[in-house]
């Protein structure tokens, strides 16, 4: 999984550490949305089952590089 400084470092805090590889690649290849924002990074969001929380995965322009990876508190699975 390719990834950004930026992702390294904020994988340690504490309320990220906990996320998965795995629960980033299912992000990638099988999200519930994916949005485009307007700089070119692409946003995706899976349901977590195991924690039941959405995981918002954040992708750099090329869609394979991990930016960042978080819990989506206000993601609501109706809006999909």
């Amino acid at each position: 999984m390719k990834t950004t400084q930026y992702f390294q470092y904020t994988r340690n805090r504490s309320d990220r550490s906990d996320i998965k590889d795995e629960w980033i690649e299912q992000a990638i290849i099988k999200p519930l949305k994916e949005e485009v924002q307007a700089d070119g990074r692409i946003k995706k969001w899976v349901k977590i089952e195991a924690v039941n929380r959405f995981l918002r995965v954040i992708l750099l322009e090329d869609g394979e590089t991990v930016h960042n990876a978080f819990f989506d508190r206000g993601f609501k699975e109706d809006k999909v």
